[in-house]
């Protein structure tokens, strides 16, 4: 009888956590930053998974990381946008928990240390974290943690954090679950869904990653071709869920219905700040009639989701909405 030694070896053990790093010619300082706040992490090598998914960039970064290239798993694809490159990532990791990174970006390496805690020491499905734009703001939270609940519940009785980025999560409660391609405010789409697959979800409110907000990204642009387009997938984005709501079970579909009611709230804002066109608004409040989305429903979900509810339900609110948003904003 032949020995099988391979079938006796013992499997490589998976790493705890799989960083998924996208780069598209970010200057390669941040990408530096990015990486080192990653590899300060108190997780030892084997525990430990980095991945740089090159979006297409003009140059590849690799010769400027020095030493720490040989530590990352490096893949470059054709410039695909944000959502292929982390689905390029998720789909390569094989960490048991996931944590999405803009390369522009990183961890607040002591503070994240406490979320890797709860994926460490806790049975939960996702760690919630905040961000923050103080790059020095590493102070920890200790306050008594609240206990974990389900991801519906934590859509129908929060403020949803929309970037995928505030959340570590574990891979086995993502399934076929990916960003939509080729589409702006990807992560409002693809985070509540990823909600809805957890029963347990670690809320906390530690500031563990760093947002760099830059003049030139999607959100800031005041390009009006891209803001057109950007209000077109959020509308897009809004009947997805709303669909996919319809097909849930009650406590799921109350949840996602919120959500819904939200991002429609944020899309009529959004069209009153950007657009600045009465006809425009008009068009689209007919068009969200006809789809049951207008007017809001009428729920306390917040004081501000109240307030906007009751002002935009009339012509007179409305045209006040129109008037103060600005000046707010101005404000702001």
């Amino acid at each position: 009888m032949q020995d099988n030694k391979l079938s006796s070896s013992p499997q490589k053990k998976s790493p705890l956590v799989s960083f998924i790093v996208t780069y598209h010619d970010e200057p390669i300082d941040l990408l530096c930053e990015c990486l080192d706040s990653i590899f300060a992490l108190s997780l030892p090598a084997e525990d430990m998974e980095v991945i740089l998914v090159d979006d297409g960039s003009k140059h590849s970064p690799l010769a400027a990381l020095g030493e720490v290239a040989e530590q990352l798993i490096y893949v470059r694809q054709p410039n695909r946008g944000l959502s292929e490159a982390r689905n390029m990532g998720m789909g390569m990791a094989s960490g048991l928990w996931l944590q999405l990174i803009d390369a522009d970006d990183r961890l607040i390496t002591p503070v994240y240390e406490t979320c890797l805690d709860y994926a460490r020491y806790r049975k939960v499905d996702i760690v919630s974290f905040l961000f923050t734009r103080v790059p020095t703001d590493s102070s920890i939270n200790y306050d008594s943690p609240r206990q974990p609940i389900s991801g519906a519940q934590v859509l129908h009785t929060t403020n949803l954090r929309a970037s995928a980025c505030c959340y570590l999560f574990r891979k086995d409660i993502l399934g076929e679950l990916r960003f939509r391609p080729d589409i702006y405010h990807e992560d409002e789409e693809f985070t509540p869904q990823l909600l809805l697959r957890a029963e347990q979800v670690q809320m906390t409110e530690q500031k563990a990653y760093y947002y760099r907000r830059r003049d030139n990204s999607i959100t800031t642009s005041n390009d009006l071709k891209k803001q057109l387009r950007r209000l077109n997938d959020k509308k897009s984005i809004i009947l997805r869920l709303r669909t996919l709501s319809d097909t849930l079970p009650i406590e799921e579909r109350v949840a996602l219905q919120r959500r819904v009611a939200q991002l429609t709230m944020d899309y009529i804002y959004n069209i009153i700040l950007e657009t600045k066109s009465s006809n425009y608004l008009k068009r689209e409040l007919k068009e969200l009639t006809q789809l049951g989305l207008f007017p809001l429903p009428k729920k306390d979900y917040t004081m501000k989701y109240k307030w906007f509810q009751r002002l935009s339900a009339n012509d007179f609110g409305l045209q006040a909405l129109r008037l103060l948003l600005p000046l707010i904003k101005k404000e702001q």
